[in-house]
């Protein structure tokens, strides 16, 4: 972890004074700013080495942000992700005002790769509709809530206001695990936190979990003339297919899912299969801990041995991210109300119960109430991808304005 200074000839403190005198602008030149710096951030190629071998990762980004931010007044620092080199992420904390809660507003700068895109940094505007990498998931969301921290900050209201911009969202998590270790150290211990996600404006109401389980079967290799002195490893995977497929049906009336994403076996053709392997992917609902997927993968399998005893498994727990339900009360409650209050008619009328993971429930676990809503518009991962500007100014201002009187009641 490392913090930066406000730019050189220029002292945090003094930065902070300057952008506390600047008047409160209008709306206008809050939401001009906030479609600015989407196309900015779209511009900046951040697609995740995680997920594509060599590219370019969130340094580039971060710097453009951090420079930014500083300028504004904001103290802001650095935080690496630990044993992984260039993946950083930004934390930017608001001058400090008059006593008051720790609002963290916080989102992704990492994207999903490029393949089949003709421009994907392009940041091509027609009308309301701005395309390109990342846009919808989600830079229109974290240009958003960037010029909403900076409003906050010019009025000075009590509290704080923390910018969480983190990494590898779309791959481990990595950066907003080692922004929740790094807080504590920097000082800041939040009431509540607000993830900018692509929900379309609507205020999410849960979330599902996952687990990936690795299943290695074990074989015997013979000639496929003589069957009798192998055991076929792949035979045993299509048992395994069968199973999970009828098991998820049950899984699937309950909200969940279950499912086999990925499966491989044998090495050549006339030679049973000696080896075989699939990735179990197990999608939870609140009341549910995505632990427990390994065991149920391994219930399978004792089945499986007892139709026939030469099946040899084991399975392996890959991943496991919980799922996550919006407070019934309390600080997330309170804040999400006020945030729906504020943006009006462009609220989500239908209840958002999102079928895909986030990282709520990371927050979550760390003891910070966390509510999920930001601009959206399609294309998500997709090479058509692309944000509503109209969401992402709507989105400006109804944080601002939500953050106030939360604020002020809090």
């Amino acid at each position: 972890m490392a913090s930066d200074d406000a730019p050189r000839g220029t002292t945090a403190s003094d930065a902070a004074l300057n952008t506390a005198s600047d008047a409160v602008r209008p709306d206008a030149a809050v939401e001009s700013e906030a479609v600015e710096l989407t196309a900015a951030l779209v511009a900046i190629d951040s697609v995740n080495p995680g997920l594509v071998p060599g590219a370019a990762g969130e340094a580039a980004i971060v710097e453009h942000l951090r420079h930014r931010l500083s300028r504004g007044g904001f103290d802001t620092h650095v935080v690496q992700a630990p044993g992984h080199v260039g993946r950083p992420s930004l934390v930017a904390v608001s001058p400090a005002g008059a006593p008051g809660p720790t609002v963290v507003l916080t989102g992704h700068l990492d994207t999903v790769g490029v393949e089949g895109m003709d421009d994907p940094f392009g940041a091509r505007v027609d009308g309301d509709r701005l395309e390109g990498r990342g846009a919808c998931d989600m830079k229109g969301g974290v240009a958003a809530m960037v010029v909403a921290a900076e409003e906050l900050a010019r009025r000075r209201l009590p509290g704080r206001v923390v910018l969480a911009l983190v990494a590898d969202e779309e791959d481990a998590s990595l950066g907003t695990l080692a922004v929740l270790d790094a807080l504590p150290g920097l000082g800041i211990e939040p009431d509540v936190a607000v993830i900018g996600e692509p929900t379309w404006l609507a205020l999410a109401q849960s979330l599902r979990g996952y687990a990936l389980v690795e299943v290695t079967l074990e074989g015997r290799a013979a000639h496929s003339s003589q069957p009798e002195q192998g055991v076929n490893a792949v035979a045993h995977l299509g048992r395994l297919l069968a199973a999970v497929e009828s098991r998820g049906s049950l899984v699937a009336e309950r909200g969940g899912s279950l499912m086999v994403t990925v499966a491989s076996g044998g090495e050549s053709p006339f030679v049973l299969a000696r080896h075989a392997t699939a990735i179990v992917e197990r999608r939870t609902v609140p009341g549910e801990r995505s632990e427990a997927a390994l065991a149920e993968v391994e219930h399978l399998l004792v089945h499986l041995r007892l139709q026939d005893d030469t099946v040899s498994a084991r399975a392996r727990l890959v991943v496991a991210r919980d799922p996550w339900q919006l407070d019934d009360s309390g600080p997330a409650a309170a804040l999400a109300a006020d945030l729906s209050r504020a943006l009006g008619d462009d609220a989500a009328s239908e209840p958002f119960h999102a079928p895909y993971w986030m990282e709520a429930p990371l927050w979550q676990a760390a003891g910070i109430p966390t509510v999920v809503c930001g601009p959206a518009g399609g294309g998500l991962h997709a090479a058509d991808e692309w944000v509503d500007l109209h969401q992402v100014r709507r989105y400006t201002l109804a944080l601002i304005e939500a953050v106030t009187t939360w604020g002020a009641s809090a």
